[in-house]
Order: structure tokens, then sequence, then C-alpha cells
């Protein structure tokens, strides 16, 4: 990975200015899960709007347990700490709904298709590029804790992905036939969500 690639937690403060959702960046080098780092950092207080980002997920997942393929500095991996006001009680709608939002972004910054394969996939075509996993926590006598685990396949190459998946992954890389700028695209992206979610607040 070309240290410029790396993503700045510093420079994503700066783009980001006054939000809810970003409010608080880490951007770690490696880890297993982002979700998992993100739900200790909330046990002990963490404010809602913190974002953690991981170069490298050793043990990324998705929906039903399943594995997802954090190839190193090629894609974004991060989750989302929030503080709902209300209980939620349908976490697959909250997945949906996050996932739209991440489709947005794709179509508004790179004029692609995306489609929501429900409940919590983003394909381009017949090829999935992203997805979301949501968890939740009861917290006796205060808000519940969300967490939005967001994965994005940005800069993968057909190699990048193992064997049994290249027919179905794709990265935006590929669908664009060029590099793309994964720290520009990680801005619009937490902009897209604190946008959604000040305006409609879990």
């Amino acid at each position: 990975m070309l240290v410029a690639d790396r993503l700045s937690r510093a420079k994503l403060r700066a783009q980001l200015g006054r939000c809810t959702i970003g409010r608080e960046v880490i951007v770690l080098e490696q880890t297993t899960s982002t979700n998992d780092v993100v739900l200790q950092m909330a046990n002990r207080g963490a404010p809602e709007g913190l974002v953690v980002f991981a170069e490298y997920q050793s043990a990324g997942r998705g929906q039903r347990g399943n594995a997802w393929e954090s190839a190193a500095g090629k894609g974004l991996w991060f989750s989302v700490l929030l503080r709902p006001k209300v209980a939620i009680s349908d976490p697959v709608e909250l997945a949906q709904r996050t996932a739209q939002i991440v489709a947005t972004a794709i179509q508004n910054e790179f004029h692609l298709l995306a489609t929501v394969k429900l409940p919590n996939d983003i394909y381009l075509e017949n090829r999935k590029v992203a997805g979301v996993l949501v968890e939740m926590r009861a917290q006796p006598n205060a808000p519940h804790l969300v967490v939005l685990g967001i994965g994005v396949n940005v800069n993968q190459m057909p190699h990048d992905f193992p064997e049994e998946l290249r027919g179905r992954a794709t990265s935006l890389a590929i669908a664009r036939h060029g590099p793309i700028d994964r720290f520009s695209f990680a801005v619009a992206l937490l902009r897209n969500l604190d946008l959604v979610y000040c305006a409609d607040p879990l």
C-alpha cells in the first residue's frame, strides 16, 4: 500500500468539520473487526458519531457470520457508533437504509448504477461491491447502542479477491477502469451518512 494512499485521521476530521457522524475519527492499521473496536469503545463511554477505520481487518464479518474479505489498503472498512434517542426494533430496516445511503453515494460520486440487494448488500450489475452490518446492544437506563459496519471494495483488482469470489465480487476501480481516491470517497460517505442521520434521526 502506498503511504500517500493511507487514510489520515487529521485530514478526515479537517474535511468533515462540524458533524455528528465523524465528530471523532480513529484510523487503525490493523484490527480484527472495526465493529468489535467500536463496541469496546462504546462500553467505555465513547461519543455518538465515533468512526473507526481499519486499513486491514483480520476477522471482518458480514451478515449471518459470513467472513468479509478486507484486502489491506484496498477498500474502506469502517464502523460508526450511534446512540439513538428511540428504541430500534428493526435492525434489518436500519441496514437497508444504510445500504441505500452507500448506494446513493456511489451513484453520485462515480455515476455508477448501484443497487441494494436486500437487506444489506450493494451491487454493481450482478457483483457485490459493498455491504452493511448492523449490530445493536441494549443499555439499561440509557440510549441503546447501534454500530453500523460498512465495507466498500474500492481499489481491488480481480487478483485481490479469493478465487471463489472473483465471479461474484467487484470494486469501484474495476467498474471505473482506474484507481479511486479512497480519502475523497470516505469523506463523501461520512457526509452522506451524517446528512441523512441528522435530518431523520433514529
